[in-house]
């Protein structure tokens, strides 16, 4: 994969697709553009990129429906919903899918470009040996093993509180949705596994609670955000 971030464009108004593909290769991204829903399906498996920036409402495949089958394959790639939608309902419906952000047109390339470039810094780097830092603890997703550096107490987690912490600093600073943790971990986003998720996130509250700068948000109605302050 080149070195640019790769964008998966899906906007089925050609005319506007260009322009866009245009604005955002000019600033130096490698751009799949794609006029249908079951293109960007393709492109998407074929292409892997690092963003998707998807129309609403597409021929053959529409982004609610094309998202909600990615997110069966890939809970945290960023997604931007472009849509003429300007209903309240619209926007909680996209974010229910598993959007991580919203764009209505008409709208200005400068605030998609500042968009595309906040979900893309969000993205948590991983070390060569899998050891994530957040705050005043690093973290070892595969030995399930949080670490307080400047005391070296270690805290064992268990598999599911492992996954969770690392799905909610996949998405460090940014809403992570509720429903596509539930349907990941979990396997549905039922009250009954809702509720056993909200005890694993006081759970993990508890464990980072050396570090006051770092916090679990509740978002009512949408999700959790991992907050890592300097």
């Amino acid at each position: 994969m080149s070195e640019a971030p790769k964008i998966l464009l899906a906007e089925d108004e050609a005319a506007l697709g260009m322009i866009v593909r245009e604005s955002l290769e000019s600033r130096g991204f490698d751009v799949i553009f794609c006029e249908d829903g079951e293109q960007a399906k393709a492109a998407y498996e074929s292409e892997q990129p690092d963003l998707l920036v998807l129309d609403v409402m597409m021929p053959k495949l529409d982004g609610f429906s094309l998202v909600k089958e990615l997110r069966k394959q890939d809970q945290f790639i960023p997604i931007i919903f472009l849509t003429a939608k300007s209903r309240t309902e619209d926007v909680v419906e996209g974010f229910g899918y598993g959007a991580n952000d919203y764009l209505k047109k008409p709208f200005s390339m400068e605030e998609l470009i500042v968009r595309i470039h906040a979900l893309l810094a969000r993205k948590a780097p991983r070390s060569k040996n899998g050891v994530q830092e957040v705050g005043a603890y690093m973290f070892d997703c595969q030995k399930q093993l949080l670490t307080h550096k400047p005391t070296g107490e270690e805290e064992r987690l268990t598999h599911r509180e492992a996954m969770l912490l690392d799905a909610l600093i996949k998405n460090v600073n940014e809403l992570t949705n509720r429903q596509v943790i539930l349907k990941s971990l979990w396997g549905s986003d039922d009250f009954f596994n809702a509720r056993s998720m909200d005890v694993f996130i006081s759970k993990l509250r508890k464990k980072l609670a050396q570090d006051p700068t770092v916090e679990i948000i509740n978002v009512r109605g949408y999700g959790y955000k991992l907050v890592v302050g300097s």
